[in-house]
């Protein structure tokens, strides 16, 4: 028998959206809502859903942390040799979904993916944590492996060799820039009626639609 959820239900009264209050632009339009985010104190604002697919369709979708905002896109990091970064080779396009329950609010993002220059990559790298970037070095992300030990006895002799130094930035890790061609937000709304404004780009032009709920 299937089981019903009826109990989930909620209704959405916190705030409204519409056109006249938008920024044009989407990515500053995305930064309002962020700090406002921020602001409220929801942990990890920046935690997204990362959508790719490989060339023949099969889709994935993994929660990953957003590391940079600009003005061209979205960017985050992760090992190229992973069943993500893999993805991206065959099909550079990929989606983001952050949802704020506390403040009512999603936004969606899609758009094609590039990597960022090597140099960025480096100097990311140095900025984390020394565990941190022993264990990118040495897990084979997206790899099966034996078991636990296996990860924690690689970690324990690159440890060893480093002599108490921190690791180089490996060559299959880096950041991947997003650029968008369409970012929707979405506002929930009493009655079901929520707002959904989206921006669409034509040419150098972002478009902004209202779309039903």
């Amino acid at each position: 028998m299937t089981k019903t959820l009826h109990g989930g239900r909620k209704e959405y009264i916190l705030s409204s959206f519409n056109e006249t209050t938008v920024n044009a632009d989407p990515l500053k339009q995305f930064s309002n809502w962020f700090e406002e985010a921020n602001r409220a104190g929801i942990g990890e604002t920046n935690a997204m859903v990362l959508s790719t697919s490989d060339i023949h369709g099969n889709v994935s979708a993994r929660v990953v942390l957003l590391k940079g905002i600009e003005k061209n896109g979205f960017i985050f990091f992760t090992n190229y040799d992973s069943s993500k970064g893999l993805q991206l080779l065959s099909n550079p396009k990929a989606a983001l979904t952050f949802f704020w329950s506390p403040l009512e609010r999603q936004i969606r993002v899609e758009g094609k993916v590039v990597k960022i220059p090597r140099k960025e990559s480096k100097a990311y790298f140095e900025t984390r944590p020394p565990d941190s970037r022993v264990s990118a070095c040495v897990s084979p992300q997206s790899c099966v492996i034996p078991d636990r030990f296996f990860l924690e006895s690689m970690r324990d002799g690159l440890m060893l060799d480093l002599e108490g130094q921190p690791p180089r930035c490996p060559d299959n890790w880096g950041g991947y820039l997003l650029k968008p061609t369409m970012i929707e937000f979405w506002q929930g709304r009493a009655h079901r009626l929520h707002d959904r404004l989206r921006y669409r780009l034509t040419g150098k032009t972002w478009i902004v639609e209202r779309l039903a709920p």
